[in-house]
């Protein structure tokens, strides 16, 4: 760890006896090292010069990776525990809906996933969110895909109609949902922008709080707000 510490460190590459002696490695030690790690890939050798291999570059871009996802799973934490409410994180990549993260306690639980959550988008307000950020091939495309189907009594009833209700949705307002994925349950999500990527947080109550869905919708969506350009990065994980 120390030689790849010190290689990272000498943009230009280092020698090895220079790499030994930053170290505090004896020289053949430092070789024998440095010959392992070029074989595995977390070194690159030339010219004399010792660089950092594609192995290394790849073990940073996981650690970024995961210091993002730490980052957004502490924000929904905070959200979850200040609004008093489960709070999920969701993107729509490469034609599917995505759950990235859920963030719920044992006194406020997450909706249970009863019926495939990419294949029921229509139902549940993470769904129609994510559709309505979509332009008009890309939903129909979804629906070819996924058409509506009967999830419960409150489910919206064709293709057609769930078009023409994403057409009405406003921009940047709350999507609210009642009992149309799971009977007993109201959601409410709200819409993302972070570049190109189609992206929701949401929240769910039980269907006699519903009273409480909204406002708490608009809390989420102000503390989004404020710390939107903290966690902006994170939206990528």
């Amino acid at each position: 760890m120390r030689l790849l510490e010190t290689v990272a460190a000498h943009e230009h590459g280092a020698t090895a006896k220079h790499l030994a002696r930053t170290t505090g490695l004896a020289l053949p030690t430092a070789y024998h090292l440095l010959r392992t790690l070029v074989h595995e890939g977390y070194l690159r050798r030339e010219k004399g010069l010792f660089f950092l291999g594609d192995a290394a570059e790849r073990l940073s871009s996981d650690a970024a990776a995961q210091k993002r996802r730490s980052t957004l799973v502490e924000a929904l934490a905070h959200w979850r525990d200040s609004i008093g409410v489960p709070v999920y994180y969701a993107q729509y990549r490469e034609g599917e809906i995505e759950v990235m993260c859920v963030s719920d306690t044992p006194g406020n639980p997450a909706v249970e996933e009863w019926a495939d959550f990419r294949e029921t988008g229509h139902a549940h307000a993470i769904g129609q969110c994510l559709l309505s950020q979509l332009d008009e091939d890309a939903r129909r495309d979804h629906l070819d895909r996924y058409p509506v189907q009967a999830i419960t009594p409150y489910t919206v009833s064709d293709n057609g109609t769930f078009l023409r209700r994403l057409a009405r949705m406003r921009r940047m307002e709350p999507v609210i949902e009642r009992q149309e994925y799971a009977v007993g349950t109201a959601c409410a999500a709200i819409p993302l922008t972070v570049g190109t990527t189609a992206a929701t947080m949401a929240i769910s109550l039980p269907y006699d709080q519903a009273d409480r869905l909204l406002p708490a919708a608009r809390a989420l969506q102000d503390e989004v707000g404020r710390l939107l350009g903290t966690i902006a990065i994170s939206i990528s994980i």
